[in-house]
């Protein structure tokens, strides 16, 4: 990625999780282990992004009709739309609470088309009054059969690394996880280790809230692809769950369950 675009997703990222000030109050609270297999979405739990976009570079509206749960998964949907000051409206959930240290797992079946990010990732930033700290999985709809891992530490990005998914991301739900340590980062892809992090500038130290997140743009075309809706598109999460560094194997399938 050039510098440019890296420079352009500071920004981004920065924006695409400004929440009101009204949801601040739980904010502050540190969360505890859990597994969420989305039977309903708890409130206590999640907060359902509504009624703003994050600037120029976003073409869509989060909206809470976008979020829903269908046969115990949950969808963030995207879809042409008037909402808010856009033609397109598109859904995001995170947590209410934050997170540190520990192992961080989802089961996804991401969006497909050009100019749409399907994001399953970890934040907090300025609107939190913390500095911006960031772990990312990203699949781009322009190629799904590739995901981008990257982290940002104190708003410094660049750390963008592309991985292959077999068959495709789009194609069938995989497991996409990493472990957060103070002296290590490991991505893992279908319990595959596919990158490892060991130099402390590029580790993250703040906790940050846990994302899922389908948007779309008509600006970012070099990183995203050229913006070509072709109809609704569809994010599905079938499993999110964090595990503590003291705690391991919450369920079956668990990485924390084969890991030392």
């Amino acid at each position: 990625m050039t510098q440019s675009i890296s420079k352009i997703l500071i920004v981004l990222s920065t924006f695409s999780v400004a929440i009101p000030a009204s949801a601040f109050a739980q904010g502050a609270k540190t969360g505890a282990s859990f597994v969420e297999n989305f039977d309903t979405i708890d409130r206590k739990l999640w907060y359902i992004s509504d009624g703003w976009d994050n600037g120029a570079h976003q073409n869509c509206t989060w909206s809470k009709d976008q979020v829903a749960i269908e046969n115990g998964v949950l969808e963030l949907t995207f879809e042409q739309r008037k909402a808010g000051k856009r033609d397109y409206a598109c859904g995001e959930i995170q947590t209410n609470k934050r997170y540190t240290y520990g192992t961080y797992e989802a089961r996804i079946k991401t969006a497909e088309g050009s100019g749409l990010n399907s994001a399953f990732f970890t934040y907090i930033g300025p609107t939190d009054k913390k500095p911006h700290d960031e772990i990312d999985f990203e699949v781009l709809g322009k190629d799904s059969g590739k995901v981008q891992l990257n982290q940002y530490i104190s708003a410094k990005g660049g750390n963008e690394k592309l991985i292959d998914v077999e068959g495709g991301a789009n194609a069938d739900f995989n497991d996409y996880a990493f472990v957060w340590e103070k002296d290590r980062l490991r991505y893992y892809l279908n319990g595959k280790l596919v990158q490892e992090v060991t130099d402390p500038a590029k580790i993250p130290v703040n906790e940050q809230k846990i994302f899922f997140s389908l948007w779309g743009t008509d600006t970012l075309s070099d990183w995203m692809g050229k913006f070509d809706y072709k109809g609704p598109a569809k994010m599905q999460i079938d499993r999110v769950a964090y595990t503590a560094p003291d705690e391991k194997c919450l369920f079956p399938e668990s990485l924390t369950c084969t890991l030392d």
